[in-house]
């Protein structure tokens, strides 16, 4: 009977060692976080390593924060160029966060809210589906696009974050757009300086959903 309730005590404890380390390497693995954004993401304008994609990676690093950061984004992305991507960028990545900064591109070609609303929270579902976190990055369109349209483009990503239950920048550049002197020659990009800022902004938003 003692052996008995050695044998069992000792094969317990090695099941309870192997399940105690395979949790800790669950708790250890690095996060991959995927970002699918446009030209203010893919450091359109700006040295490479500038951008704040890489500044989050940087960031991420100085913290001791095991993640890996894939920058997906493509200057001129539409939200159905994403839409279109997104199915090989999750199988091929296998992201535990996505990042979406997407939608400018459609508003300032002024391309129906509705049809980049729909394509946002197709991508977010998509997302989703793959368990992965979601963080929704916004974007404001210029005055010139008429009072009617900008309001609806702005909460076109409060709409959606609040019906898909995702945290929500709803203005990255905020700090950024007001000052003329932040944006490259063609006044719609930032400078390299405005990207701290950019990142700043993600930042707060981002950080829990990568930390465990």
């Amino acid at each position: 009977m003692l052996n008995r309730l050695k044998k069992w005590t000792i094969g317990t404890a090695a099941l309870f060692v192997l399940a105690v380390a395979a949790s800790a390497n669950a708790y250890s693995a690095p996060k991959t976080v995927l970002v699918v954004g446009d030209s203010l993401s893919a450091e359109y304008g700006i040295a490479r390593g500038s951008g704040w994609v890489a500044l989050l990676e940087q960031k991420l690093k100085a913290e001791n924060i095991d993640a890996r950061v894939v920058n997906a984004s493509i200057s001129g992305e539409t939200t159905s160029g994403g839409r279109t991507r997104l199915p090989a960028l999750l199988q091929q990545h296998k992201p535990n966060v996505v990042v979406f900064e997407l939608g400018a591109n459609d508003g300032l070609r002024g391309l129906p809210v509705a049809s980049a609303q729909d394509n946002l929270r197709t991508m977010i579902s998509l997302a989703q589906q793959n368990k992965a976190k979601v963080l929704l990055v916004g974007m404001r369109m210029p005055p010139n696009y008429g009072r009617a349209y900008t309001e609806r483009f702005a909460a076109m990503y409060q709409t959606l974050a609040a019906q898909a239950k995702v945290p929500l920048v709803p203005f990255m550049l905020e700090g950024v757009a007001q000052e003329t002197a932040n944006f490259q020659a063609d006044r719609m990009h930032p400078l390299a300086s405005a990207h701290p800022t950019i990142l700043n902004n993600i930042w707060p938003q981002l950080i829990p959903l990568i930390r465990p």
